[in-house]
């Protein structure tokens, strides 16, 4: 007689089971074993004593409903084995919702107010837009095409415009990263027919500016002595702000700190020159984990400094971020290649960088120009014959006479 053959059951990387309560009633949860982890959810339903036809009717429900999350689940996982993102169950969220969670995702993280308030203000646009019923499955090529054209109807600065649509964009880069939809649509939209940020004028102070600064009192010393850091070592005011006591590391002679930066959340390890360090202020007694800097909210921070500025005698449009460029132009003007000046600012991307070489090359150029003309006066007979011969020897001084004047003959 021919044995049965044994049929192979396919083991389930989730399983439902229950936990008994003190109270009698059973909470179901699901265990969950992938790629060699073992994890557990915890459903919150709960299987209830049979006391009555309806206890029994509610716990086959519950057990239903259960299984339904349990293969939902094991969906779940099997997309993710195969590289794919299941989407349909985010589909439904509100764009406006979405972009909220980000904005507050951002603030969270430490992100400027200044960010946070723009994202806000975008979203106030969005719904200007299209109203607030827009799910993450509407946000098309031609939604976003449609919201490019909106913002270029606006009277609103070309600036502001282009950072509304790049708050959109980032929004929707999130929105991939979180499994939320699977493509950003912007990425199919030309390069030409985006919103592009004109190219700035930035703000940077000189070296002898720098020194008015350093001689100048300041109504709020630790502002001070932050700005003049952050001139010394490129630092976003939100890094700054973040930087703790146990950040600052001695290696060898060079002190470094340890940053992850707070806009891009890359790591940096940062070598501080020694006068960076002088601008910070005496440790005492704090611990490690005790912010360097104690700083005012970046509004009040920017009056400060504008008030700070303009006792110095300097007439510039200062913000902390002007540290930052005054770092970058600072670095370039003295030499230092475009390469370590991007490595040094934690730019992503040299394009970036380049923006301030710019600034250093017009600096050259201005220096240049300021060679005054020499050909308005009228050259000298000799030069100008010698010149006129097409003769590239070099000119030589005329030869003096010996003996001094011939005596004219009788």
């Amino acid at each position: 007689m021919a044995r049965k053959k044994k049929t192979i059951k396919a083991k389930e990387p989730v399983k439902l089971r229950s936990k008994k309560l003190a109270n009698g009633n059973q909470s179901l949860y699901l265990d969950i074993y992938h790629n060699g982890k073992r994890t557990y959810e915890f459903l919150k339903l709960y299987i209830v004593p049979e006391s009555s036809p309806l206890d029994r009717t509610s716990n086959e429900n519950t057990m239903k409903l259960a299984e339904t999350i349990k293969a939902k689940r094991i969906m779940d996982l099997q997309y993710s084995d195969h590289g794919i993102v299941n989407t349909s169950a985010n589909s439904k969220m509100l764009l406006m919702d979405w972009m909220e969670q980000f904005a507050n995702k951002k603030k969270e993280n430490g992100q400027s107010d200044a960010y946070y308030v723009q994202i806000i203000k975008t979203i106030r646009h969005l719904k200007l837009y299209k109203g607030d019923r827009i799910t993450m499955k509407d946000v098309t090529k031609d939604y976003c095409l449609g919201f490019i054209s909106y913002l270029n109807a606006t009277s609103m600065a070309k600036i502001t415009t282009a950072g509304y649509f790049r708050c959109l964009n980032c929004g929707l880069n999130a929105a991939v990263k979180a499994e939320i939809i699977t493509e950003n649509p912007i990425t199919k939209i030309p390069s030409e027919d985006r919103i592009k940020v004109p190219e700035s004028n930035r703000e940077y102070l000189t070296q002898e500016e720098i020194v008015k600064l350093v001689h100048t009192p300041c109504s709020h010393p630790q502002v001070k002595m932050a700005y003049l850091f952050g001139c010394m070592c490129a630092l976003r005011l939100s890094d700054v702000k973040a930087l703790r006591w146990g950040d600052i590391q001695r290696d060898g002679n060079q002190w470094r700190a340890s940053i992850l930066m707070v806009k891009t959340q890359r790591k940096l390890w940062l070598p501080l020159s020694d006068e960076a360090i002088r601008w910070m202020p005496e440790r005492g007694t704090a611990k490690e984990t005790d912010f360097i800097f104690s700083l005012p909210c970046d509004g009040y921070l920017n009056k400060l400094l504008k008030d700070w500025v303009k006792s110095s005698g300097i007439k510039k449009r200062i913000t902390f971020h002007t540290s930052r460029h005054t770092n970058a132009t600072l670095l370039l003007s003295l030499g230092v290649d475009l390469y370590t000046v991007s490595k040094l600012l934690g730019h992503t991307q040299i394009k970036t960088t380049q923006i301030y070489a710019k600034i250093v090359d017009k600096k050259k150029d201005d220096a240049v120009n300021m060679i005054p003309s020499f050909s308005a006066t009228e050259a000298p007979t000799d030069i100008a014959d010698e010149i006129n011969t097409g003769n590239d020897e070099p000119l030589q001084p005329a030869k003096k006479k010996r003996g001094g004047p011939k005596k004219a003959q009788s």
